[in-house]
């Protein structure tokens, strides 16, 4: 069983990071295996051109996110960890996502996934909302904690002082953990997922 959780953050080391690492230390200890990338900064944003409808893959050059294809395609579980820029998720992030997902999706459905966020003070919940978005079209159970997935602080050294935010991020680990063994013993016991229909596109302006 692994999980991979990506960094979206432009900081390879900074409060989205930390956050990251109290998931991945709560997921180690029930025996799952983590896997962190770090998007950087340096992403290309969605060209609508279609090709990975044929390919399963993008197009666009080579900056981490078909590997994250594959690693998604390979894991049971996703992690998406974001800072709040503007009350929104961090633009780098949600290009690799935007391409990440897009014609893609089905073969992530059916796996556990969290997003957790990072801010100073605000803008938090908007950023988890959006995060979110991408999950429930790709029909992936949402793991959820004791609280919004967020932690608060400037600097790693102020997040590992919000308790409650840590606790948080813990509770997710936990919680897809559980999740991803429940999975399993399901599909060893001949409960199978949910057949996905094939999708309907309904137009309004004709």
């Amino acid at each position: 069983m692994k999980v991979l959780l990506i960094n979206g953050s432009p900081h390879r080391d900074g409060c989205t990071f930390t956050a990251l690492q109290e998931v991945a230390h709560a997921l180690e200890r029930h025996g799952v295996a983590t896997r962190l990338i770090h998007t950087g900064t340096r992403v290309q944003g969605c060209l609508a051109c279609g090709r990975c409808l044929e390919t399963g893959y993008c197009a666009v050059g080579d900056d981490g996110v078909n590997e994250a294809i594959d690693l998604l395609r390979e894991s049971d579980g996703l992690v998406v960890g974001a800072p709040v820029h503007y009350a929104s998720a961090a633009a780098a992030l949600s290009a690799f996502l935007d391409r990440m997902f897009y014609g893609k999706s089905r073969a992530y459905a059916f796996k556990p996934a969290a997003a957790i966020v990072s801010c100073r003070r605000g803008g938090a919940s908007a950023s988890f909302d959006r995060l979110n978005k991408y999950f429930t079209i790709s029909a992936m159970p949402i793991v959820s904690s004791n609280y919004w997935n967020e932690v608060h602080g400037t600097t790693p050294d102020e997040v590992r002082q919000d308790a409650e935010g840590l606790q948080t991020m813990r509770l997710i680990g936990d919680a897809m953990a559980w999740m991803i063994r429940c999975f399993a013993l399901a599909k060893s016991q001949g409960i199978a997922a949910p057949t996905l229909e094939p999708k309907i596109f309904t137009n309004f302006i004709r």
